[in-house]
């Protein structure tokens, strides 16, 4: 297993966090925080990250009135998520091979 291959943007916990909150839908900012935990700035840099990196698209509109943001998990995201999800658990499933 070549550890070199799981990918960097996944190798923050409230990244990960984040991808787990859209895995089931779109969510607001507000909800994100409430799911996670994390402040506002750590969620506004975290998401940066996971937008340039074509994993989440960010939607800004208003709602009564009021800015609202959105996120959703891009395909790719999704993709590279599982995939990362799959790497990890290659690792434990060799660790344990080589444990018995």
């Amino acid at each position: 297993m070549e550890l070199n291959l799981i990918p960097d943007i996944f190798q923050s916990k409230i990244r990960i966090a984040i991808v787990s909150c859209l895995l089931t839908g779109t969510k607001t900012f507000k909800e994100i925080k409430e799911l996670t935990g994390a402040s506002d700035g750590n969620i506004s840099t975290h998401m940066s990250k996971l937008s340039e990196a074509s994993c989440v698209e960010v939607v800004k509109d208003f709602e009564k009135n009021k800015p609202r943001t959105r996120y959703t998990l891009t395909e790719q995201g999704r993709k590279e998520f599982e995939e990362y999800v799959n790497r990890l658990e290659e690792i434990i499933k060799l660790a344990n091979q080589q444990n018995k």
